[in-house]
C-alpha cells in the first residue's frame, strides 16, 4: 500500500471505524476475531460486534467498531484480518 501523507488522509484520527468481516459459521470464528482486533485495538470491546448469519446459515457476517489512532495501525489490522484462515472476505 502506498503512503498517503496525513494531510491527503480522508480518514481524521483517532476515529471510529468499521469493519466489516466474513467467514463460515464455526465456532471459532467470533472468539477469533475478538481476540485478533484486541491485539491491534486494546480497548476493543467484543460486546460491540455485530454478528449477522447468511441467509443459508453457512456463513457470518461481523460488523467490528475499531477506534483507530493512526492509518498504519489500520493497515496492519487489515492485513491481519485478510491473512487469517477462518476468513473470507474483509470490507
Amino acid at each position: 500500500m502506498s503512503s498517503l501523507p496525513p494531510e491527503d488522509s480522508l480518514i481524521r484520527y483517532p476515529c471510529d471505524f468499521p469493519i466489516k468481516v466474513m467467514g463460515k459459521s464455526q465456532d471459532a470464528f467470533l472468539p477469533a476475531m475478538s481476540a485478533l482486533v484486541q491485539g491491534f485495538v486494546p480497548d476493543f470491546d467484543p460486546a460491540t460486534i455485530e454478528v449477522r448469519p447468511s441467509r443459508s446459515g453457512n456463513y457470518l457476517g461481523l460488523t467490528l467498531m475499531v477506534r483507530v489512532h493512526s492509518r498504519q495501525q489500520l493497515d496492519d489490522l487489515y492485513r491481519a484480518l485478510h491473512g487469517h484462515e477462518l476468513v473470507s472476505v474483509v470490507l
